[in-house]
């Protein structure tokens, strides 16, 4: 039986209660939300399935260890003092990342390179070989956190950061983050109890996050490796138990979710990543211009999309905009109409007023994620 402890899961701003949702539904304890992190207990196990599952966390953290430093041979010390080789074997390279907020340490480098001579020493020490560093791409990575004096060592469970879902092999200029995808999706309130479109798909990041939402499959079971694979007490067992238990709990989805893209390329790009992730019977990829279409189904449609800023479509702003707005008001009565963009000062060209304004990020870019609520009829016969 696996004990509890605590854990650190980073996201990014503005999805701190999207992640606690997720992780108290599926069955963390003593969730908390601070800064592009949310903390929780859990397992070995349910680490494991975090990993696999959160949509919106890019990275879960084990802290394995905390203290006051004041100097680097204190720093030397404590990580000298962990017992290395009961986390990982010397045939298992690592690297160190370190996060600093001190007036004490004010290279990360430095500090980094400190922590892994304690490291290696420490193998030395205990008979063991020396393992090799990899900072591009170690199996095992660990996290240093200095705030001030304080200093947190945590085991990075997941590797690469887990917006490399493992389905996206063609890309797009500047396709959208895997994990801003879902997250604007719930955002948006998209559970998939409709049908719904992705009108500029580019290479078809929100349809395939869109599907797995519906669908209820977890976020990374496409993904080939996760850095607590190579942990010594790995347990291989539990984490097909794990992945078993939570691929049962898919469910079907009776709705269209449709894709459209003027770009062949575009097209054929999404046509791949959606075969890559097991979706392609969810969903339906046309050659379309969002400007020369009308609404494709009949009930309530769902829209969320990620306007192009230029690469694909090099168009002024008070035009494209415009556009949005005309063709939402002309062609898609009965629907929830979503997207994201950058460009704050273009929004007002849309031409109509957004029911929600959610401040979000798009890498460093501040975003505005708006939605419109386009009614069937008037608006007075829906009140």
């Amino acid at each position: 039986m696996h004990k509890n402890f605590r854990m650190l899961a980073k996201t990014l701003y503005g999805f701190e209660p999207l992640l606690a949702k997720e992780l108290r539904n599926l069955g963390a304890g003593n969730v908390s939300e601070g800064n592009r992190m949310v903390t929780f207990d859990g397992d070995l196990g349910f680490l494991y399935k975090a990993n696999l599952c959160l949509r919106t966390a890019l990275k879960v953290f084990r802290p394995i260890h905390s203290g006051s430093v004041f100097n680097e041979k204190q720093l030397y010390a404590q990580l000298y003092s962990l017992d290395w080789p009961s986390y990982f074997s010397a045939a298992t390279t690592f690297a160190f990342d370190t996060t600093l907020y001190s007036d004490t340490f004010k290279n990360s480098m430095f500090v980094s390179l400190k922590a892994k001579d304690a490291l290696v020493d420490k193998f030395r020490a205990m008979g063991h070989k020396r393992p090799n560093v990899d900072s591009r791409s170690a199996q095992v990575r660990i996290h240093l956190h200095l705030q001030n004096n304080d200093l947190t060592v945590s085991l990075d469970s997941s590797g690469a950061s887990l917006h490399q879902r493992g389905y996206r092999v063609a890309t797009n200029i500047a396709p959208i983050n895997e994990v801003l995808a879902a997250g604007l999706l719930l955002l948006s309130g998209w559970e998939g109890r409709t049908d719904f479109l992705d009108p500029m798909c580019g290479s078809g990041t929100m349809l395939i996050e869109a599907a797995m939402i519906a669908c209820n499959i977890p976020a990374n079971i496409n993904r080939q490796d996760f850095a607590f694979r190579h942990w010594v007490d790995f347990d291989a067992q539990l984490f097909d138990k794990i992945t078993d238990a939570s691929l049962n709990k898919t469910r079907e989805f009776h709705h269209k979710i449709i894709g459209y893209d003027k770009a062949p390329s575009a097209i054929r790009k999404a046509s791949e990543n959606i075969q890559n992730a097991n979706l392609s019977e969810y969903i339906i990829l046309e050659r379309k211009d969002f400007f020369s279409t009308q609404k494709p189904t009949k009930g309530p449609l769902h829209i969320l999309f990620n306007p192009p800023y230029g690469e694909r479509l090099p168009v002024d702003s008070t035009t494209f905009y415009s556009k949005i707005g005309d063709t939402l008001k002309q062609g898609y009565p009965g629907t929830l109409a979503w997207f994201i963009t950058s460009n704050l000062e273009a929004l007002k060209y849309v031409g109509l007023r957004p029911s929600k304004k959610i401040k979000v990020f798009n890498g460093k870019l501040e975003s505005r994620l708006a939605g419109y609520e386009m009614y069937q009829g008037s608006k007075k016969n829906k009140s």
